[in-house]
């Protein structure tokens, strides 16, 4: 293992630089933190690990980690290095550059699929994710205007689902549905004029769940290409629900009852 003691080595500032998204996209990498986040990385993708940093006095306390992570690099710095690394206050004493993921081909989307048309939320974006990986949505699609899911709000949110869930960038949203809805996709679009979606009838097996931004929902160009249009009925004074909280209940319920 090879120590860095300066941020100011060429290694240490392309880490520093992955906590904008413009680095991220030129490189092909994102930074990921602490001790769930690397482990998760190690356990689902350990071959896109790149790079490890390891705080000098937690070598010892990694050494399993670091073993499970034979093809990446690994580095000791002093724990000054990695607070310049880190965008956390207080880092965990590792991080690591992790590849981005591959794009995914619209027959490896899988049959339960949540479109986030201009989310701009790191944190509900990160929930989201976090949330379709539990109730067994297999992708997740993003429109240009949402908030990039490898930014490190994001990620932390996600607890370790971006490993698990890919996402899919496009840039025309309704066509995007226009295409899942050719695939045989029933898109469910979730807005405040729309039906109870408790009186749904029962959905196919392939679905596509389209949460809006969170203040203005989503685009009428968008919602006018959904199959279905949804509301969840609000039994008291609140007129709507946080995007991340709806889109909970929308994929529980359709998991479950369909």
């Amino acid at each position: 293992m090879q120590t860095l003691l300066s941020v100011r080595n060429p290694v240490i500032q392309a880490a520093r630089a992955l906590q904008t998204r413009k680095a991220r996209e030129e490189s092909g990498l994102f930074l990921c933190e602490g001790e769930h986040m690397v482990g998760e990385a190690a356990k689902n993708v350990p071959g896109d690990v790149r790079t490890v940093f390891v705080a000098q006095e937690s070598k010892e306390k990694y050494a399993a980690l670091l073993e499970s992570l034979p093809q990446a690099t690994c580095y000791a710095v002093p724990e000054s290095v990695l607070q310049a690394i880190s965008q956390v206050k207080t880092p965990q004493g590792i991080a690591a550059t992790v590849m981005l993921p591959r794009p995914v081909h619209p027959e490896e989307l899988g049959d339960k699929v949540i479109l986030l048309e201009n989310v701009q939320d790191p944190g509900n974006v990160g929930t989201i994710l976090r949330t379709a990986d539990a109730a067994g949505f297999q992708t997740c699609i993003l429109t240009p205007g949402c908030a990039d899911p490898f930014s490190p709000k994001a990620l932390r949110a996600t607890m370790g689902s971006v490993f698990r869930v890919p996402c899919v960038q496009t840039d025309d949203d309704a066509h995007t549905v226009r295409t899942l809805k050719t695939a045989g996709y029933a898109v469910l679009a979730s807005v405040l004029d729309g039906e109870d979606f408790y009186n749904r009838p029962k959905l196919p097996q392939k679905v596509c769940v389209i949460i809006g931004n969170e203040g203005a929902g989503i685009t009428p160009q968008t919602a006018a290409e959904a199959t279905h249009r949804f509301r969840l009925p609000m039994r008291g004074g609140a007129e709507s629900l946080n995007a991340a909280v709806a889109a909970a209940i929308l994929m529980y319920e359709i998991t479950m009852r369909g």
